[in-house]
């Protein structure tokens, strides 16, 4: 995989008493948070809890109904478009792609933001679509239509849009959906390697925990619209968060290859039982808890 190690500027993204909502319906509430600056960050928490809403709202796509997004200290809502667009990428849950366009086309999107009235495509164009091609393993696909292409490779497509973008701050909305187990994967290692190779500031919502305490230098628990923990993986998983976020009663074990956190569930069934007390075993009489084997 190739990426540009050209270093990037550390831009900085916070929200304070942030409020979002759909309508009448107010999802997120009084949410202050600072994205720390260079590093992993996912956002974890129970479907409705207001995970997409909030990376939504960073983004600029939602309007707030109270409070501000602040990126690199200024109001968000106040920047131009195109100026948030050249530090600032997003992938939306569900991106809808025109119709009859081809997969280089779309990578190329990505390059709208540093597209001016003056400036032409350029080699550097030419090399940032490659890039992000190769790194998704969708070079080979270029010349397809996406409506062709399957749901993994759409999302492989869509990623690779992003990161032509090349922009500071990069936001994903469940990016390893639809991916077969290997991209679950190669997804947040490519991540990863962006992150660690050009210092860019990565917001990922995520549904899979175990992956997101692999892959997170900083996790963000939300419960009802508001942060319930947030840290590293070691100070934000535990059994007791589990259950306060998810409802759910888990065993928290150290994952051998990582040496992350890595949730086990615990249900109603398929849990290994006691063994039973040899006392209520009588195997001269053939009978087992006091009851005569038939």
């Amino acid at each position: 995989m190739v990426l540009s190690d050209a270093p990037v500027t550390r831009h900085t993204l916070s929200a304070v008493d942030l409020g979002l909502g759909y309508g009448d319906r107010q999802i997120v509430e009084n949410l202050t948070v600072d994205i720390p600056t260079g590093k992993v960050t996912v956002i974890i928490g129970a479907n409705g809890c207001g995970k997409s809403t909030l990376l939504r709202g960073l983004a600029r796509l939602l309007t707030p109904t109270g409070g501000t997004v602040l990126l690199d200290g200024k109001a968000i809502s106040a920047i131009p478009s195109k100026q948030v667009a050249k530090v600032m990428g997003l992938l939306p849950q569900t991106p809808i792609a025109p119709e009859g366009i081809t997969v280089a086309d779309l990578v190329g999107r990505g390059r709208y933001p540093h597209q001016g009235w003056f400036r032409q495509w350029s080699a550097d164009d030419d090399r940032a679509v490659a890039e992000a091609l190769t790194a998704t393993s969708t070079l080979d696909l270029a010349d397809r239509p996406i409506e062709e292409m399957s749901g993994g490779q759409r999302q492989r497509v869509w990623i690779a849009m992003a990161l032509a973008q090349e922009t500071d701050l990069l936001l994903l909305d469940e990016p390893t959906t639809y991916l077969d187990l290997s991209h679950q994967l190669e997804v947040p290692d490519l991540l990863t390697d962006l992150n660690r190779q050009r210092g860019t500031t990565i917001v990922i919502v995520m549904h899979d925990l175990n992956l997101a305490c692999r892959y997170a230098d900083h996790l963000i628990a939300m419960r009802d619209g508001r942060i319930s923990a947030e840290g590293t993986p070691n100070q934000v998983i535990t059994s007791t968060s589990m259950h306060e976020v998810f409802g759910l009663r888990a065993e928290i074990i150290t994952d051998p290859v990582s040496k992350t956190p890595t949730i086990i569930p615990i249900g109603r069934h398929h849990c290994a039982e006691e063994e039973p007390d040899v006392d209520q075993i009588s195997v001269v009489s053939g009978e087992w808890a006091g009851e005569t084997l038939r």
